[in-house]
């Protein structure tokens, strides 16, 4: 195998010259590169939890259909102010139609002037047996008259009884059959109208209604389309009034109360910060981001706003003013830093932010300390 060695090219006392004027290079550069130091400085330092969120019109909601349908007519556009009960769209569906008419149908149906000729061919045969019993009764009495005068026999007497006692039994029987054919009809009538009843405020459902005054933010269908009950149609919420929804993690939870203030930020409107304050921490978590809601209403807001503009937060846990501090790359091991003699000094920390940590003691304006190396 041909090896090549730099002797072949290099003599040795130039080689070495050579190594060493790299070497020398290399400790001059590293020599170049001095630690950045600074002072601490005394100012106001904040303490805060970051949490991103969207902004909503208050009482916000979706709306959707109670029933499956196709859209026939919608009465608002986006935009619009509401009034609560005003209405948003309606819905046709066939099926609803044919019910109300069956129902109808029904109430006819049973209704008692169409069983009237039921009814009236019970009651003749009610007079018929009432006229039947009367004469009956008669011709026992008679029987008994002629047979108090030894006239007749008494078999014919007891046959006159019977009779008397049959048509009493046919008369009462056809009596109750009247009275439950008319239980029938009413009951059946009374039904019929309750149907009736439902179906039509099932059809009421078909004209979808405000919840509350407002305004429509958004309009998810058109005249034709089709509706279900799992679907969002719209979306409304009050007219110029708006909080904001923002996601706090689990590990954070803990530090925000009602009351505090929040900083918040849009890409709305860059460059600018907003306040606003904490109204609402709400106690179940939300176990596929690990995070929780928390409400806040602005306190100090920007001129427009519209649902579903997305923020990003600081809520302030508390603030220190006079405060001495230091970037928090300059702490070695959260407890110690580096002075410029190249000393380590041990400090007590206090409220920390993204950039800064409060220096509580061990450190003064007038020190010098140094940023780790790493």
């Amino acid at each position: 195998m041909l090896r090549i060695s730099l002797k072949n090219f290099i003599k040795p006392g130039i080689l070495m010259k050579l190594i060493g004027s790299i070497l020398i290079i290399f400790l001059f550069i590293s020599c170049g590169e001095e630690q950045e130091k600074v002072n601490p400085k005394e100012e106001t330092i904040t303490e805060s939890v970051y949490a991103s969120g969207i902004v909503k019109s208050s009482d916000q909601y979706q709306v959707f259909s109670p029933v499956n349908g196709i859209i026939q007519r919608i009465f608002v556009t986006e935009g619009d102010s509401i009034k609560q009960g005003g209405s948003i769209l309606q819905v046709t569906n066939e099926m609803a139609r044919l019910n109300i008419e069956g129902a109808q149908l029904g109430v006819e149906s049973a209704s008692i002037n169409a069983n009237r000729d039921k009814l009236n061919e019970l009651q003749a045969n009610i007079n018929f047996l009432k006229t039947k019993m009367q004469n009956d009764s008669m011709l026992m009495e008679r029987q008994r008259g002629l047979w108090n005068q030894q006239i007749g026999t008494r078999i014919e007497l007891e046959q006159r009884e019977l009779a008397y006692r049959n048509s009493i039994a046919g008369y009462d029987a056809a009596a109750s059959r009247y009275r439950d054919l008319q239980r029938q009809i009413n009951f059946a009538s009374e039904q019929s109208r309750n149907n009736l009843k439902m179906s039509k405020t099932v059809a009421g459902d078909f004209t979808i209604k405000s919840n509350m005054n407002g305004k429509v933010y958004s309009l998810f269908k058109n005249e034709g389309e089709m509706v279900n009950t799992q679907t969002p149609i719209a979306v409304i919420g009050g007219d110029g009034e708006f909080i904001l929804e923002l996601q706090v993690d689990e590990y954070d939870i803990g530090k925000i109360l009602p009351g505090q203030k929040v900083l918040i930020t849009m890409d709305s409107y860059k460059n600018n910060v907003f306040e606003a304050e904490v109204t609402r921490v709400l106690p179940l978590m939300n176990e596929r981001t690990r995070s929780f809601t928390i409400e806040a209403i602005f306190t100090k807001r920007p001129a427009a706003l519209y649902p579903n503009l997305t923020t990003e937060a600081n809520i302030v846990l508390q603030t220190r003013e006079n405060a001495i501090t230091i970037p928090r790359d300059f702490l070695v091991n959260d407890t110690m830093v580096i002075l410029a003699d190249g000393k380590k000094r041990k400090v007590v920390t206090g409220v920390m932010d993204f950039q800064k940590v409060e220096i509580l003691s061990g450190l003064t304006t007038s020190d010098e300390i140094m940023k780790p190396v790493e």
